[in-house]
């Protein structure tokens, strides 16, 4: 059984933690959690630009001038693509859809890869319980600060994904204006949430609620 390290909220270490190996210690294959991050950037895309083609195009419903004797080239309606104001060729349309699948046990597989990395890689903090009396950013801002210690050499800000059991407005308010922080339910975790944050932060009962709602491979 694989053991992790529990603090809590001030730093302080208080004991061990045994975690499931079945999604904390899974086999690695980066192919996979490309394919899952790639899907899940696909589906989020929103359609956006559109370009009316001639059959959008308002107007043209009479030949703009007779077929023959005028000297002129022939033309049907105003609203093909060669007139000014005329329907886009090939142009974007909303029709367009970049919607990728990817089966629910594989999407599964690569959340639990991600966070096997986490562990290996001493990015995740498990709390004892992770609570604050007040929704304000200053108690947050100073619970961060005594859990990931700066490094000296990293003068950057360090990213911290929070994850919480249930809705706690006062995590959640108290988190809101920190730059590179971000709340999310243990039930709604994802492989780009994840990913985009270097560390991990959850408690005990956030553990509970992973394995419970993701259950094992």
């Amino acid at each position: 059984m694989l053991s992790i390290d529990t603090y809590n909220i001030k730093g302080e270490k208080t004991g061990t933690t045994k975690l499931l190996p079945e999604i904390f210690d899974v086999k690695m294959s980066p192919d996979l959690v490309h394919q899952a991050v790639v899907a899940q950037i696909a589906n989020r895309r929103q359609v956006l630009a559109h370009t009316k083609d001639r059959g959008e195009v308002r107007g043209g419903g009479r030949k703009p001038w007779r077929q023959k004797g005028t000297g002129r080239a022939r033309h049907g309606s105003i609203r093909s693509p060669l007139w000014r104001g005329g329907g886009v060729t090939f142009g974007p349309n909303k029709e367009r859809v970049y919607k990728k699948k990817i089966n629910k046990k594989m999407k599964r597989k690569a959340l639990f890869m991600v966070l096997t990395s986490k562990v290996k890689d001493n990015e995740l903090m498990l709390l004892d319980k992770l609570e604050i009396k007040e929704p304000k950013t200053k108690i947050m801002a100073e619970a961060l600060k005594n859990l990931f210690k700066k490094d000296k050499k990293d003068k950057k800000q360090t990213g911290v994904l929070v994850v919480i059991s249930k809705k706690d407005e006062n995590i959640i308010k108290a988190t809101r204006n920190i730059s590179k922080a971000k709340v999310l339910r243990a039930d709604s975790l994802n492989v780009l949430d994840l990913l985009s944050f270097k560390y991990l932060l959850l408690d005990k009962e956030a553990i509970k609620v992973i394995e419970k709602t993701y259950g094992t491979v």
